[in-house]
């Protein structure tokens, strides 16, 4: 039995749906107040979140300018995804037909769809996708198709804008293709944060934010930064954007042959090659040794005082990037429909008070089969346009509770958006970064001339930038 395309596997699918006219669904379960604060309490959520840079080199002839960033990350939360498997494998699906399955490309018909593989993991990669010159589009998305085993579909996710900036090669010749192609296959490191420690790979990134500092800022995990564009020369700090991890203060240094340049003063530009000199130190430079995060010190040059001499592992690119992150959860069980669109909330506005208070969403994706709801209590909702609803504020106690959309086939949509109320939470500390404090340590004990261990393992790095002048943003480091 097929509906829509859809291939419908087990006995409780085709029982449920043989009494259907084509092109209906069956009906769903009405979601009850029971059912939403069960949600609320064990948040068994299902995360599509899609990672890119926000820029992309355009290939000439037949060369390839895989995407700098050459990978995108897509994470499932592994609770829910859990869940989802566990469900499917009650009503009946093998193993096989409960896993997830995903493609990806640039919307071209001209490339064909990679297949991304995300089998045992939480993430997935893809390192080859490019844009030719034969490709007229100044921005583009990502699409990502995601399906289980037995053809249930989740729906095309889509990035961010993605923009097209050009760049001539130099030489076309095949062998320049090649040589151009292995380094970023073999030889990139991205930086991240793992396991409460900082690592350097090449199969995952993690993005940072870039904050500017006073140069007479102390070291400690507490700090203020300041407005501005970064310049080189200026005092900035990495704070990983997932974990809140930071590394010591850090001296940012324009990069040129290999030399880090004392006395570079322009604005920091997203790939450009960088150095982080670590503050306070004896010429110590982050460095990357294979998988490790290390310290290197630099070699003054005798006959040019304003230059260091520095390694390959000891020099950066800023990237900037974006990430698109859609969330959702069956809450009366699998659906036949694809969760898309997943709408998105910006922001949330209170209009008016007491009985007639309202409550303004803005945000993308909004259709008119989506109620709001205040905690477990459902709100009187109205669609006014695919980015702008209005709800009725219920007569709930004056807290702060979260509020959720939901689809009429009990799709929740969480807006991880608190209700705007008379309470405001406090920011949590900074947590305690332990991988720093041994960064620190290291740099004050004796070092060999070149090198200093400061992690025992590593994976890779990531940060990224805005694409003129940076100012306090996130950021991704590839080195």
């Amino acid at each position: 039995t097929h509906i829509q395309g859809l291939s419908l596997v087990t006995a409780r699918q085709i029982g449920l749906c043989t009494h259907l006219k084509f092109g209906e669904w069956p009906p769903s379960k009405r979601l009850t107040r029971e059912a939403m604060r069960n949600y609320l309490k064990e948040r068994g959520d299902q995360t599509v979140l899609i990672l890119h840079a926000e820029v992309a080199q355009k290939s000439y002839g037949n060369e390839k300018r895989f995407f700098c960033l050459l990978l995108m990350c897509i994470l499932w939360a592994v609770d829910g995804r859990k869940k989802k498997k566990e469900q499917m494998e009650r009503d009946g699906c093998s193993e096989q037909e409960s896993q997830p399955c995903a493609f990806t490309g640039i919307g071209n018909s001209d490339q064909e769809m990679q297949q991304l593989n995300l089998e045992g993991k939480n993430y997935c990669t893809a390192k080859t996708l490019y844009i030719s010159d034969s490709d007229k589009r100044k921005h583009f998305m990502l699409s990502v198709n995601m399906f289980h085993g037995n053809s249930d579909d989740f729906g095309v996710f889509l990035s961010k804008r993605i923009k097209v900036i050009s760049k001539p090669s130099k030489k076309k010749q095949s062998l320049k293709m090649l040589t151009y192609t292995l380094p970023q296959e073999q030889s990139t490191r991205y930086l991240h944060v793992e396991g409460g420690n900082f690592h350097a790979g090449s199969q995952q990134w993690g993005a940072f934010y870039i904050h500017l500092l006073d140069d007479d800022e102390s070291e400690g995990e507490e700090f203020t930064d300041r407005e501005g564009y970064i310049c080189y020369g200026q005092t900035v700090k990495l704070v990983c954007s997932v974990t809140g991890m930071a590394l010591p203060r850090l001296i940012i240094r324009k990069v040129d042959k290999q030399t880090a340049l004392l006395d570079a003063d322009d604005p920091v530009s997203q790939l450009h090659k960088c150095a982080f000199y670590l503050k306070d130190t004896e010429r110590m430079y982050l460095c990357l040794s294979q998988e490790r995060i290390i310290q290197f010190q630099a070699t003054p040059c005798p006959k040019e005082p304003n230059k260091e001499m520095i390694n390959d592992g000891a020099s950066w690119t800023i990237i900037s990037t974006n990430k698109a992150e859609y969330t959702f959860y069956e809450a009366m069980g699998p659906v036949l429909a694809p969760v898309i669109p997943v709408p998105v909330v910006d922001s949330l506005q209170v209009n008016g008070g007491g009985d007639v208070a309202m409550l303004e969403l803005t945000g993308q994706n909004f259709t008119p089969n989506l109620r709001v709801w205040f905690g477990d209590v459902e709100a009187e909702t109205m669609y006014r346009c695919g980015e702008s609803m209005l709800c009725a504020v219920p007569d709930i106690s004056p807290v702060q509770v979260p509020v959720t959309l939901v689809r009429n086939d009990e799709i929740i949509y969480s807006t991880n958006t608190p209700e705007p109320g008379p309470y405001t939470p406090e920011l949590a500390p900074r947590p305690h970064c332990s991988a720093a404090g041994a960064i620190l340590r290291a740099s004050s004990s004796q070092v060999p001339p070149n090198e200093s261990n400061t992690n025992s393992e590593g994976n890779y790095t990531n940060v990224s930038t805005n694409s003129t002048n940076v100012t306090s943003s996130t950021a991704t480091v590839v080195s």
